[in-house]
């Protein structure tokens, strides 16, 4: 090969903008919140976190319906989802609640940002368990908590309990246990139903759009404890869930002994 034959330049691949707005959006909607924990307004931190959600359910749905779904936004919307609702939630409970626990020693303080990372870190374990296993599992079921519910169930009790005037360092004991045990669900066996079996197309049966319609109207009547509600029902269908498959399995082999 002579020294004057072009050398060519690797092509460098362009990324696609709309569906990585949304999860931008979705980032800064995360960022923001940990930025209000820190100044003191919680309420508001409560608030971006859901809005942080609501960006992280367009994205993908965008990126399909446009045809621009890419690995770049299959490994940035992971990223976004940690800082949104692994770091964020976890920060806004130590902010508003386990930072309390320093008032009662060392020792307790250590226990108070220790429950936050723990949440911290099983959100992240979570999202790379996941990533490890998208075409392998049954899209019908998550394996433990997905995090933005995990998020969804802390932040709305959060948002609760502000509404109506309780202070976090008055759950300081409480919220060390809520923390830990939400995040262990994220990283448990535990299954979840996924409802990406749900039809989404244009024809979905009538009763869905009451049922939708009900649920705007109880937002709007009183968004954070209506979150609460239906987000730890959720939380409580997994462990439900797992047990009652447990039980069927053995009635099944009991039947067949």
């Amino acid at each position: 090969m002579s020294d004057s034959t072009p050398v060519r330049r690797p092509r460098h691949r362009g990324i696609y903008l709309l569906p990585n707005l949304f999860t931008t959006g979705a980032m800064f909607a995360g960022f923001y919140a940990i930025v209000a924990s820190i100044g003191g307004r919680f309420t508001d931190a409560a608030i971006a976190v859901f809005v942080a959600a609501l960006l992280d359910g367009m994205d993908g749905r965008v990126a399909r319906l446009t045809g621009t779904q890419s690995e770049f936004g299959v490994q940035y919307d992971s990223l976004s989802d940690l800082v949104s609702f692994g770091l964020a939630p976890a920060l806004v409970m130590y902010n508003w609640s386990l930072a309390g626990l320093r008032e009662y020693g060392p020792l307790w303080g250590k226990i108070g940002w220790s429950a936050a990372f723990l949440y911290a870190a099983c959100g992240a374990l979570r999202l790379a368990r996941f990533n490890t296993q998208v075409g392998v599992i049954d899209k019908r079921y998550f394996q433990g908590l997905a995090s933005p519910a995990a998020a969804a169930v802390c932040m709305s009790f959060v948002w609760c309990m502000q509404v109506v005037g309780i202070s976090g360092n008055d759950l300081c004991f409480v919220m060390p246990f809520m923390a830990s045990a939400v995040g262990l669900l994220m990283v448990s066996r535990v299954r979840y139903y996924s409802f990406k079996s749900l039809p989404m197309g244009d024809h979905v049966p009538f009763a869905w759009i009451v049922t939708a319609m009900l649920l705007l109207v109880l937002l709007f009547l009183d968004p954070p404890w209506v979150l609460f509600v239906v987000f730890s029902i959720y939380l409580l269908s997994g462990p439900a869930l797992t047990l009652w498959g447990v039980a069927s399995r053995r009635r099944l082999q009991r039947s067949g002994a």
